[in-house]
């Protein structure tokens, strides 16, 4: 039998900045938390010479579970490279990282190299691991340019930024979100776009599906019906919404959406401005489904 494929992924991009100050913040990892939008912590645990070990924690995932591993990162400011590997690689049987720097004109190209293999009892395998690794690092090397090339100009929080790239995302582009019942992608969102304000998505709901009854502390919500019907219960009033009309839910108030026609329902929703954390921004107050209060 064949050994199992070896996951390659090769990503690079072009920032408009200086290799000094591309080098300076993309290797500070301490502070990727501010740099990377999946990171909700980074922790040195040791260094020895160059090399840096620390722990990485990543937001809760649609199913509120925190990914975390700790890893062994040694650059070389010299030779504009730095090389790293997962300690505790978790569902990889290893993963290997090679960091690059190189000037072209003005700016500063900067490629991520990654090698990986999954364990056979992994909840996903090699190929579509590769798949989820290429689609996520553009996403964060999208992000991570705006903010360096910000920096570059004006230092953080400096009063104005760099034309930022203006792209479109797919519905096919995002991971469907079924925690609380429905299809729910968000489509524009910190994550995909370096949105800072808020998000947006889209819900399907078949015929008898709901949305768990939640509320947002930072948020309010604007939901607008494209197709089918549903009701909406707003702290225990039932309001329905039919195609073209939308309702607007403030910050606080619990809502559950329930589709209780015979045809699928299809809304979209925005919501602002951003809760400090993402796991800070629904607070649930029925059991999700599939699961005991």
């Amino acid at each position: 039998m064949s050994a199992p494929t070896i996951g390659h992924v090769d990503n690079s991009i072009l920032i408009n900045a200086p290799f000094d100050v591309v080098w300076d913040a993309t290797n500070d990892v301490e502070k990727w938390p501010e740099l990377f939008t999946e990171y909700a912590s980074a922790e040195i645990i040791a260094r020895e010479g160059a090399t840096v070990r620390f722990r990485l924690a990543m937001h809760p995932d649609e199913n509120g579970k925190v990914w975390a591993w700790v890893s062994e990162r040694t650059p070389d400011k010299a030779a504009r490279r730095v090389v790293a590997r997962r300690v505790e690689p978790g569902p990889f049987e290893f993963m290997n990282i090679e960091w690059t720097y190189d000037t072209e004109g003005s700016g500063t190209r900067m490629r991520w190299i990654q090698d990986f293999r999954m364990r056979p009892d992994a909840p996903i395998d090699t190929a579509a691991m590769t798949d989820r690794i290429n689609a996520n690092t553009a996403v964060q090397m999208d992000v991570i340019r705006d903010k360096v090339e910000r920096l570059a100009l004006h230092g953080i929080g400096g009063p104005s930024k760099p034309q930022r790239q203006i792209k479109t995302v797919s519905i096919d582009d995002v991971p469907s979100n079924t925690r609380r019942g429905g299809d729910i992608r968000v489509i524009l969102s910190p994550a995909t776009v370096g949105s800072t304000s808020g998000f947006m998505g889209t819900l399907r709901l078949a015929p008898a599906e709901v949305v768990t009854e939640h509320w947002h502390p930072y948020s309010e919500e604007y939901l607008f019906c494209v197709e089918g019907g549903i009701t909406v219960r707003l702290d225990g009033r039932e309001l329905p919404l039919r195609p073209n009309e939308g309702v607007h839910i403030p910050i606080g108030v619990k809502h559950r959406l329930m589709n209780d026609g015979d045809q699928p329902a299809f809304l979209v929703f925005a919501l602002g401005p951003l809760a400090p954390r993402p796991e800070l921004g629904h607070v649930d107050t029925e059991a999700l489904p599939g699961r005991t209060p």
